[in-house]
């Protein structure tokens, strides 16, 4: 097939995927209403914008743990004395978008991920505006294991570090890091079961040409996957932090 017939595929398919999108019914996931367009260049799928903004912090969210503070600042109390990794969300994963979260991983049910990737780079834009964090030179997704990605079809990590990418000008290495060990899924262990499971799990590829990571995940809940990835990159004295679409924190923080 020579390149302009490809091309001509290309725009043709690119045509009936808009024709499709534009016809299929158009409604919230979570309150089943119409989703109404306000001139977006891309219309929003899968969430309607009261859910959205309902579902995000209403009240500053400690980079650390995710507890609620009246106070702008990086850490609260608590974390001032350990300095945890940098843990940047948009929302709680108990506050009403986890159920969408959710169903993307389990049911590839992928409409509303531009919405949420969306607020999760206003998030990101936001504490950079104030001095909070540094943007990193890179993000990398945090990565499935062969057999785990080629039971799902894809990695849901990398569809947010990929559209991450495009949204906010940042490269996105998606071949550094990989999971050489096929573990137990996290859902439903203990903290102490997370950190037996995902010991030694990872590791690089090559040598780390970078000064600033950021790595990219779907939900961060007791912290430990990024905890374990993060001890290859601290050895080589690179900054970590983590960027999430939901924090599911500990009970009683929010």
């Amino acid at each position: 097939m020579d390149w302009q017939l490809r091309q001509a595929c290309y725009k043709g398919l690119r045509s009936i995927k808009y024709a499709i999108l534009h016809n299929l019914p158009n409604r919230c996931l979570l309150c089943r209403q119409d989703i109404h367009q306000y001139g977006q260049q891309r219309p929003q799928t899968g969430i309607c914008q009261s859910c959205l903004i309902a579902g995000l912090y209403q009240d500053e969210a400690c980079l650390g743990c995710g507890k609620t503070m009246t106070v702008l600042q990086r850490y609260c109390g608590h974390c001032q004395r350990s300095e945890p990794i940098w843990v940047i969300a948009p929302c709680s994963y108990h506050q009403g978008l986890g159920e969408l979260i959710s169903g993307i991983k389990y049911q590839q049910q992928c409409a509303p991920l531009h919405a949420l990737v969306q607020v999760l780079a206003i998030r990101v834009m936001d504490l950079v505006a104030r001095e909070l964090i540094q943007l990193p030179q890179v993000i990398i997704p945090v990565p499935l294991h062969a057999n785990r990605l080629k039971s799902r079809g894809f990695n849901q990590a990398w569809l947010i570090a990929n559209a991450l990418s495009q949204q906010l000008g940042i490269k996105m290495d998606d071949g550094l890091l990989i999971r050489h060990v096929d573990t137990q899924a996290q859902a439903g262990l203990d903290g102490k079961a997370r950190r037996i499971n995902c010991a030694n799990a990872f590791s690089l590829t090559q040598d780390i040409p970078y000064q600033r990571v950021a790595l990219i995940d779907d939900v961060v809940t007791t912290g430990t996957t990024i905890n374990e990835i993060s001890k290859l990159f601290t050895a080589e004295y690179v900054h970590v932090q983590a960027w999430c679409l939901a924090r599911a924190e500990a009970p009683g923080l929010i």
